[in-house]
């Protein structure tokens, strides 16, 4: 025995021809942008095709602070001495890793300056602070995601920005689909996993609420994971699916009435 850790490759469901697509684009050096709302299954692809193609996977999860320096790297001083840490952008360019942007529209736009030299014929990487420009490894990929829906009229990509990239659009995945993923991730029943589901698509549809985020896939596998686990099935689904939502107590109390019709 070697002692060697063998990863489990991480379950995803495919909706379309998104494995192909993502295939190709690794093979065309070609960088990719996953559109769709939070919990539609866009990070969990990314580490899915990562373990498909055998490649590392380096993800920075975006938000308003994130510049092209967390992501280049900095000098940072050891004892007598200042030295240079490669950020993580510097580390997929170099090793030929894929980088995974995840809600780049929140990072700051010096982010967006400093990767567009790798967006294009060129894929190169300027590094301002030694004075260098790096070529990207033959097999450095750049993938990012973005939310549209939640990014209108708030962070918008510029089309110059989108342009450079492939796209793929990714929605919540049929009922029966739906079902089959928490079965397959948390081991939960059949008919739970159904009910469920139904409670997801009847607040899906609940427009006039106005909630700035709705159930994604995610919350709903928090729920048959917490369920499948012994706590009991309407203090999981308020739990895992109905708080994370609102903090509003009379949105609270509605959902809670909703989802007790049903589970």
């Amino acid at each position: 025995m070697n002692g060697t850790i063998k990863k489990m490759q991480p379950y995803y469901h495919a909706t379309g021809r998104e494995e192909d697509v993502f295939i190709h684009a690794e093979k065309n050096k070609i960088p990719l942008l996953l559109k769709g709302a939070t919990g539609t299954g866009k990070s969990r692809f990314v580490e899915y095709m990562a373990s498909v193609l055998g490649k590392e996977l380096i993800t920075v999860s975006c938000h308003e602070e994130t510049s092209a320096t967390d992501l280049i790297g900095r000098f940072l001083i050891k004892g007598a001495e200042t030295v240079w840490i490669d950020g993580p952008l510097v580390t997929a360019v170099q090793t030929g890793a894929i980088l995974y942007l995840d809600e780049i529209a929140e990072a700051r736009p010096d982010v967006i300056v400093a990767i567009h030299p790798l967006t294009d014929h060129r894929r190169e990487l300027y590094i301002d602070k030694l004075g260098k420009t790096i070529k990207a490894h033959k097999d450095f990929m750049l993938v990012a995601s973005f939310n549209p829906g939640y990014q209108r009229g708030y962070k918008e990509l510029k089309p110059s920005t989108r342009q450079r990239f492939a796209a793929i659009s990714f929605n919540y995945p049929t009922a029966e689909t739906e079902a089959e993923i928490l079965i397959k991730e948390t081991g939960v029943d059949k008919d739970t996993a159904k009910k469920l589901v139904k409670i997801a698509e009847k607040i899906r549809n609940l427009k006039e609420l106005g909630l700035t985020e709705t159930v994604s896939t995610r919350l709903l596998v928090d729920a048959a994971h917490f369920i499948h686990s012994g706590l009991p099935k309407r203090l999981s689904v308020r739990t895992a699916i109905i708080e994370p939502l609102t903090d509003e107590e009379e949105i609270i109390d509605a959902l809670t009435d909703l989802s007790n019709l049903i589970i």
